[in-house]
């Protein structure tokens, strides 16, 4: 029987966005797919050696607030100095406090499960990026690269 194939596209660099790439490609690897995640644009940032994510409310109005704040705390509250610092700070405790695994963490399970991390070379290029900020194990390829694999994926997800 062939093995089961899943390709991911992560393209946001922010912290609550980082989870579901690694969390989705580590645990179908574990239940024996082959699993390659492209980062493309802001995804980019997931690679990174030193990880700096942040989470922000704005522009995510299915984020649960602490103490309600979602109904009573005006949108534009979000804007202010030290905002996402401190909404960043209270994510990472909440995680922690439940066992959730840090990004770092678990991006070196999907590395050891053998998740193919393919980097964006035209972002690359296009952002100047050093591949020497970035993790080692990364591939870089094209989206004609992504397609290769995704066109014969039993599940592609776009995060």
């Amino acid at each position: 029987m062939e093995e089961k194939k899943l390709a991911i596209i992560a393209t946001k660099g922010s912290l609550d966005w980082a989870y579901p790439p690694f969390i989705l490609g580590s645990t179908a690897a574990a239940l024996g797919y082959e699993v390659e995640i492209f980062f493309t644009f802001y995804g980019l940032q997931l690679l990174r050696k030193k990880l700096a994510l942040e989470v922000t409310p704005l522009g995510n109005p299915g984020m649960p607030m602490p103490m309600g704040m979602d109904k009573w705390f005006p949108v534009i509250g979000a804007t202010l100095p030290g905002m996402q610092a401190l909404m960043t700070s209270m994510m990472k405790k909440k995680m922690a406090s439940k066992g959730v695994a840090s990004i770092e963490e678990l991006r070196d399970l999907s590395l050891e499960a053998d998740v193919r991390m393919i980097a964006c070379q035209m972002t690359v290029d296009l952002f100047d990026m050093d591949t020497a900020d970035f993790i080692d194990g990364v591939e870089y390829a094209g989206a004609a690269r992504f397609f290769e694999f995704a066109g014969e994926a039993d599940i592609c997800l776009y995060i």
